[in-house]
């Protein structure tokens, strides 16, 4: 499990920088660079409704990350081992503005 900090704030599972779905999946299979990768749980808030949480009431600060970038140094057959992940994309309306900050090339 990763300590996450998500710069995504306008994701529906974002609350306070921390992530309320208790797993997530960055995507990024062919990824040779951060911006090559993407958080592919990432939810668009939507004005007027209530975010979406899942089975968590309060956000989390350490996650389970399935990885799809294998060519990433903390992947481990599609986990991620990171001590800290940073999922950047401010103002992100689609999950392919998102990335993993962390990700370092093999």
């Amino acid at each position: 499990m990763a300590d996450l900090k998500c710069a995504v704030e306008n994701c529906t599972y974002n609350k306070q920088c921390l992530c309320c779905k208790g797993d997530i999946m960055v995507g990024g299979k062919h990824a040779c660079d951060c911006e090559g990768t993407c958080c592919d749980s990432f939810v668009q808030k939507r004005e007027g409704q209530d975010s979406f949480k899942s089975s968590l009431s309060h956000p989390c600060k350490t996650i389970s990350i399935d990885c799809e970038a294998v060519k990433c140094i903390y992947n481990s057959n599609y986990k991620c081992h990171a001590d800290h992940v940073d999922i950047k994309g401010c103002g992100a309306c689609d999950c392919r503005e998102t990335a993993c900050a962390t990700f370092r090339e093999k």
